[in-house]
C-alpha cells in the first residue's frame, strides 16, 4: 500500500511538473506577444489543475470541472460572444480591428510628383536575407540596402566587390537572376525603404521608384489625414469619414450598442422582412407540432387497441420515417417535388394533366415544408403518445364507462388531460426544435423562393434561423454578422419565453392532476 501511494505521488509530481513547465513556456510567449487575456486564462487553468490534483478537499471537483469546462466552452461562451457581436458593426467591410486598418492604411502609397527610378540587383543568402544594389536611372548614384539601412555603395566595404565592368558582388550572397526573381517577388513587394521624405518601393519587376505615404494618423486627435489633399477623416461607427460623408475602405470593428436591434424595428426594409419571417416561423412551428402530434396521437390510439391485428407490423412500418436520416429524407422529398422531374408532378400530369411549381410558388413551398416535416416527426409523436397511453390505468376508463361517458367524452375528459401532463414538456421541446429547424428548411427549399423587394436575403420559406444564416453568410450586400447575432439573441429570448410559459402551464396541469 505504501509503495502504491508513493507511486501515485510520484506520478502526480511528474504530471504537474510537465504541465507547469509547458504553462511557463507558453506564458513567456504570451507575455512577449502582450496577449494578457490569454495569459490570464492560462494561469487560472494551470492553477486550477494544480489545486484539483493536490487538494483532497477538491477531489469531487475533478469530476465536475470537465463538464463545467465543456458547458462554458460550448454554451456559455458562444452565448456571450454572440451577444457581444450583436452590439458591434461586424460585417463585410468591417472585419479588421482598428489597429489592423491603420496598419493597412499606413502602407498605402502614391507616386511622387517627380518620381526617381532605380534599377536594381538583388542578392539572397542561404537564410533568406536580401541585399539590394540600386542604380538611379538618370545618374551614377549607386545605393545599397542591407541590414535594414540604405546608403551609398562604399567600395572599401569588405562585403562588396566591384569588377572593371562595375558589376557588384556581395560576399556570402548569391545574385537573384531570371525566373528566380518571381520566387522573391512577394518579399520585394513588401519592402518600403525610407529615402529622405519618400520611400523606395518595387514598381514593376525590374525597378524601384520613389513613393509618398497617402495617409497619416494622429493618435492624439484620433484623426486620419490624406497627405495629398489635406482632407481629414474621423472614425464614425467603424469607418473613417470626412465632413462630406466620403468614407475610406476598409472599415474596422466598432461598438455600436443596440443599433442592430433597433434596425429590426425601425428600418422599414429590415422591419418588414423580420415581421414576415417571424410570422411564418410561428405558423410553421405551430402547424408542424399540432399536425404531427394529431397524426401521431391518432395512430397511437389505433395501435393501442389490443384487438387490432398485425399491430407489430404497423408499428414497424410507421417508424421507418423516424429511422431514416433527416438529410436523406429531406433530399429525397426535394427530388420528388421537383416540378420538372419529380414523381409527384408526374402523377398529377398522368391523372389530371397538370403540374405545379411546388418549390417555386411561395404558398406551395410552405405547404411542402409542413408536409415533409409532418412526415419526419409524426413517428416520434406516435411513439411518445403510445407510451403515455399505455401508462394510463385501465380503471379510469372503466369508471368513466360506468358513469356513462362515451368514447368522445372519455378521450376529452380522461385520455387527453392525462396525456398532456406527460407530453406537454415534449411538445414544448418539439416546438422549440421546429422553431430552429434549419436543416429541413435549408435542404428542401434553402429559404427560397426569393421575395421581390426584400431588403435582406429573406426568402418566402425562411424561418428566423435560416434567415439569420443567410444574413451572416449569403448577403448580397455583404455578410452582416452583427445583425445576424442580434436576431440570434432574439430567437434565444423567444424560445426561452415560450419554454417558460409552457413549463408553467405544465406545472398547473400537474397540480390539477394531484
Amino acid at each position: 500500500m505504501h509503495s502504491q501511494g508513493s507511486t501515485a505521488i510520484l506520478l502526480k509530481v511528474v504530471f504537474l511538473g510537465v504541465v507547469d513547465a509547458v504553462a511557463v513556456w507558453a506564458g513567456v510567449g504570451l507575455v512577449l506577444q502582450a496577449n494578457y487575456a490569454l495569459l490570464a486564462v492560462l494561469l487560472v487553468g494551470a492553477g486550477l489543475l494544480n489545486v484539483l490534483t493536490l487538494s483532497r478537499r477538491a477531489y469531487p471537483l475533478r469530476y465536475l470541472v470537465p463538464g463545467l469546462l465543456f458547458l462554458f466552452g460550448m454554451v456559455v461562451y458562444p452565448i456571450f460572444y454572440t451577444a457581444y457581436v450583436s452590439l458591434t458593426n461586424l460585417q463585410t467591410g468591417n472585419l479588421l480591428t482598428k489597429e489592423q486598418v491603420l496598419d493597412l492604411l499606413d502602407r498605402r502609397y502614391v507616386a511622387s510628383h517627380d518620381p526617381r527610378t532605380f534599377s536594381y540587383t538583388a542578392f539572397a543568402s542561404e537564410e533568406g536575407e536580401i541585399v539590394l544594389i540600386l542604380r538611379e536611372s538618370e545618374s551614377e548614384n549607386v545605393l545599397v540596402w542591407a541590414d535594414g539601412r540604405l546608403g551609398p555603395l562604399d567600395p572599401a566595404d569588405p562585403r562588396f566587390s566591384v569588377d572593371e565592368a562595375g558589376t557588384v558582388a556581395v560576399d556570402g550572397f548569391r545574385e537573384i537572376v531570371g525566373v528566380e526573381r518571381y520566387q522573391f517577388l512577394g518579399e520585394l513587394e513588401k519592402l518600403s525603404i525610407p529615402y529622405g521624405s519618400e520611400y523606395l518601393r518595387l514598381s514593376g519587376l525590374s525597378e524601384f521608384r520613389t513613393y509618398r505615404k497617402q495617409y497619416a494618423f494622429d493618435t492624439s486627435t484620433d484623426r486620419l489625414t490624406d497627405l495629398q489633399t489635406g482632407t481629414v477623416y474621423t472614425p464614425i461607427e467603424g469607418v473613417f469619414t470626412d465632413e462630406a460623408g466620403n468614407e475610406i475602405e476598409p472599415g474596422f470593428q466598432a461598438w455600436i450598442g443596440g443599433r442592430n436591434f433597433l434596425s429590426l424595428f425601425t428600418s422599414p426594409g429590415i422591419r418588414g422582412d423580420f415581421g414576415r419571417v417571424f410570422a411564418w416561423t410561428i405558423v410553421w412551428s405551430l402547424l408542424s407540432v399540432l399536425l404531427s402530434f394529431s397524426l401521431g396521437l391518432g395512430l397511437a390510439l389505433l395501435l393501442n387497441d389490443r384487438q387490432l391485428k398485425l399491430r407489430v407490423v404497423y408499428r414497424t412500418l410507421l417508424i421507418v420515417p423516424y429511422v431514416m436520416p433527416v438529410f436523406i429524407s429531406a433530399l429525397v422529398w426535394r427530388g420528388m417535388f421537383n416540378e420538372n422531374f419529380g414523381i409527384v408532378n408526374r402523377i398529377f400530369q398522368t391523372l389530371f394533366h397538370t403540374k405545379y411549381s411546388w418549390l417555386s410558388d411561395p404558398m406551395l413551398a410552405r405547404g411542402v415544408l409542413i408536409f415533409v416535416n409532418i412526415w419526419l416527426s409524426f413517428p416520434y409523436m406516435m411513439l411518445i403518445s403510445l407510451g403515455a397511453l399505455q401508462s394510463i390505468p385501465e380503471q379510469l376508463y372503466e369508471a368513466a364507462r360506468i358513469d356513462g361517458a362515451g368514447m368522445v367524452h372519455r378521450f376529452t375528459r380522461v385520455t387527453l388531460p392525462l396525456l398532456m401532463i406527460s407530453l406537454a414538456p415534449l411538445l414544448i421541446g418539439s416546438f422549440a426544435f421546429a422553431f430552429n429547424n434549419f436543416t429541413l428548411i435549408y435542404l428542401v427549399t434553402a429559404g427560397r423562393p426569393a421575395v421581390l423587394g426584400a431588403a435582406s436575403p429573406a426568402g418566402a420559406t425562411d424561418i428566423l434561423i435560416s434567415w439569420t444564416f443567410r444574413i451572416a453568410f449569403e448577403g448580397g450586400a455583404g455578410n452582416q454578422y452583427g445583425l445576424a447575432s442580434a436576431i440570434s439573441i432574439l430567437i434565444f429570448a423567444v424560445i426561452a419565453t415560450i419554454s417558460a410559459i409552457g413549463f408553467r402551464f405544465t406545472k398547473r396541469l400537474e397540480e390539477v392532476y394531484k
